[in-house]
């Protein structure tokens, strides 16, 4: 049977506000690791996020966390070599990932960033969650098909994330969620709820609060 994907609801009055509570409290910048031997102790729950180079993934966890120099955008393609942890409160770990996608990076280091992604994906086991992130105005690219295929192989539950939302057009963007419900229809990892977001307007922003804050 084929999953049925939508958009994701708004969340409830009350998972808002645990959202609102626990982004609003204290999030800092531990480590970027390199290795899986650098990894900090699996001691609470985590998510990631996953997103070709220049998608808008350190714009999106800076809205997020409400801290505008957090997680650092880059000029440069490829040029975050590293996996990025950041600690929410005592309960949470945000890992920014490497992007992908990266034309102008040499190969060999192409294949160390994939295999590091690969171990991480399919060795942490207090790894709930990744947010792949796809750019409202591409839709689901060739690029994007390869992390998709990847998380499948990794067993991880993952979930597409819309951004830049408010660079196109209400019609573009019903054309373009069209396009990404038919996308993941054949990974059987995903899940069925699509977040659209825009780090600049603020869109989608509670409701991805919300969703991590209330993970179990």
């Amino acid at each position: 049977m084929s999953m049925v994907f939508s958009l994701a609801p708004d969340p409830t009055a009350e998972d808002r506000e645990i959202g609102r509570l626990m982004f609003a409290g204290p999030v800092t910048f531990v480590k970027g690791v390199v290795a899986m031997s650098g990894l900090p102790p699996a001691d609470r729950l985590e998510v990631c996020f996953a997103g070709r180079s220049n998608v808008g993934k350190s714009s999106l966890i800076n809205a997020l966390t409400g801290r505008k120099t957090l997680a650092r955008a880059s000029n440069t393609p490829g040029r975050t070599q590293e996996i990025n942890y950041f600690a929410l409160g005592e309960t949470r770990y945000i890992v920014d990932l490497p992007g992908y996608g990266y034309a102008e990076a040499p190969v060999a280091i192409v294949a160390k960033w994939q295999a590091l992604l690969r171990q991480y994906l399919a060795g942490r086991q207090t790894l709930r969650r990744a947010f792949v992130l796809i750019d409202a105005r591409h839709g689901v690219k060739a690029v994007d098909e390869e992390i998709l295929k990847l998380l499948d192989r990794s067993a991880v539950t993952y979930q597409a994330v819309l951004t830049k939302i408010d660079k196109i057009s209400r019609a573009e963007l019903e054309a373009v969620i069209e396009q990404v419900k038919g996308a993941l229809g054949k990974h059987p990892a995903a899940y069925p709820e699509i977040v659209a977001t825009s780090s600049e307007k603020g869109e989608g922003i509670e409701t991805l609060r919300a969703i991590i804050a209330t993970m179990e």
